[in-house]
């Protein structure tokens, strides 16, 4: 591949979403004239008003409004479809193990990165594809206006343009600054409807990655400075391929204690103790497919760095660290999300600790890192986002049908709306870990290379597998619940289930055979030390 090929590459997950965004600001901005601004502010000052609790009540809208396409809202399915792309075409030409870069190594891709790419590009295209259907509800129930739906438009491409850079880049310090991106647009997605109850939960969510984010950031400092006095230069001390090379020489009490806040900064962001209370009111308030992008891809991504980082302490300190480190963050975060799923009684939060339950044994894998366990995390990593983005745009769908996000006030989704309660049972059953399912064949690999590791994780896995088993009975009953008895009949739209089918077939293909993604799979294995 041509250098001018690798850096088209590497540039346009990143980049296209960024021009989509930029379109639908430029869009946005024209459609707006400026005499509406002193009424569109006496608007939401109207709609904040008269909040209460996860119910906006706003103007209804016109007949000319009501009966507006949806068109435009189609047009966030292009940065998606390059993701996706660019991932396909990378993840054909790294098997060979001889990563692409680009602007003197600032953008780099492995097999991780192609692999992380795909899984990104595939769950934004479940997100995005299921954005029109979503909005058309919103503003159908007046919940949404056209400056809300742009704006909406605009920070999901920004966010998919931060996630992509955390993903291509080699620079240590970016992808710190990419993943503090993702914070800062994410957390007005999450208030994105500004009721009380959702910008609590942005602001809960702003503090609580905050914090974690300063010390992933303490930690990136603390290993930038035990680069410096190995006497890697100033312009390479955040390289990561150059750390991984010259990971001998850094200063094992320096790297020990950084490592250890880069893991606690960025297991904040991928949902883990003890910086996980955001996640299920962030998840639970922000608008279903972005809920589907933060819990499918945006958790992964942010354990990718904590991979990426692994790979550098297990060279300087040998493994027993990260081990040790990382079972104990992912049997608390497990024994954590099963008990609350135990007691929970809001079915999108109730996805929420779905995902610190996945979130742990990716982490619980990645304690083990035999390739066997590797293999099995990255599988997890695109089984659940699959699952969890259907799960969620599934989830969103129901609200908009019921108006309730308590379990214990819709019944009989399989009477009163059969196509969307059946999506959304699949995808819980996914998540629960049946055959066909990839989450099947990832959580049997998990369990297999942990009962092959050795005493300490042996009973580590054991104990994992009897919380993954309450989670299982806790998911069950409160689906059940859900989608048995009789319910009032529903409106259920086509355009919104095809995108969910699409990526209950993706995971179940994965669970049956990789097929041409063996190869990645195992260069992305190779690419982190498995």
């Amino acid at each position: 591949m041509s250098p001018t090929a690798s850096a088209l590459l590497l540039t346009a997950p990143a980049a296209a979403p960024l021009a989509v965004a930029g379109v639908y600001a430029l869009a946005g901005w024209r459609r707006r004239p400026p005499a509406a601004v002193f009424a569109t502010a006496l608007t939401q000052a109207r709609q904040q008003a008269s909040g209460r609790g996860n119910v906006l009540v706003a103007e209804m809208p016109g007949p000319a409004q009501t009966s507006m396409t949806t068109r435009r809202d189609w047009a966030g399915l292009l940065s998606p479809c390059v993701i996706l792309t660019c991932g396909i075409l990378l993840a054909a030409d790294v098997v060979d193990d001889r990563p692409r870069t680009a602007y003197s190594g600032l953008l780099r891709a492995d097999a991780l990165t192609a692999w992380l790419l795909l899984v990104v590009g595939a769950v934004a295209l479940i997100a995005c594809a299921s954005t029109p259907a979503y909005l058309e509800g919103e503003r159908a129930a007046g919940r949404a206006n056209e400056q809300t739906v742009w704006r909406y438009h605009v920070l999901v491409q920004a966010f998919l343009a931060a996630m992509c850079l955390a993903v291509v880049t080699a620079n240590l310090g970016v992808l710190w600054v990419a993943i503090e991106a993702t914070t800062i647009v994410t957390a007005f997605l999450v208030g994105h409807r500004r009721t009380r109850t959702s910008v609590e939960a942005a602001w809960k969510y702003v503090v609580i990655c905050s914090a974690g984010i300063a010390l992933a950031f303490l930690g990136t400092v603390l290993i930038y400075y035990a680069a410096r006095q190995a006497g890697i230069a100033e312009a390479w001390a955040l390289d990561w391929p150059t750390l991984t090379a010259r990971a001998g020489r850094l200063d094992p009490a320096v790297t020990r204690l950084g490592i250890g806040l880069v893991v606690l900064g960025f297991g904040a962001k991928a949902g883990l103790i003890p910086l996980h209370a955001w996640l299920p009111d962030a998840h639970s308030q922000a608008p279903a497919p972005v809920s589907a992008l933060m819990s499918g891809v945006l958790l992964s991504v942010a354990f990718a760095a904590i991979l990426r980082y692994k790979v550098i302490a297990d060279a300087a300190l040998g493994t027993g660290f990260t081990r040790v480190l990382l079972a104990a963050i992912a049997l608390l975060s497990l024994a954590l999300a099963a008990g609350l799923l135990l007691a929970q009684r809001d079915y999108k939060r109730m996805l929420a600790y779905s995902s610190m339950e996945h979130m742990s044994l990716i982490a619980l894998a990645a304690a083990i890192g035999s390739p066997l366990a590797l293999s099995a995390a990255l599988l997890h990593i695109a089984g659940h986002g699959l699952a969890k983005s259907v799960a969620f745009c599934a989830s969103g769908r129901i609200l908009q049908l019921t108006g309730t996000t308590r379990i214990g006030r819709v019944r009989g989704m399989l009477t009163g709306a059969p196509a969307t309660a059946g999506v959304f049972g699949l995808s819980v059953v996914a998540l629960m870990g049946f055959p066909p399912f990839s989450l099947f064949a990832s959580e049997l690999g998990i369990a297999r290379a942990g009962f092959a590791a050795g005493t300490g994780l042996t009973w580590a896995t054991a104990a994992a597998l009897l919380l993954v088993l309450v989670a299982f009975a806790a998911l069950a009953a409160r689906t059940a619940r859900m989608l048995l008895g009789a319910g009032p009949p529903g409106e259920e739209s086509p355009s919104a289930l095809w995108p969910l089918l699409l990526g209950l077939a993706a995971s179940a293909a994965l669970g049956v055979a990789l097929g041409p993604l063996t190869g990645p799979l195992h260069a992305a294995v190779r690419a982190i030390g498995g």
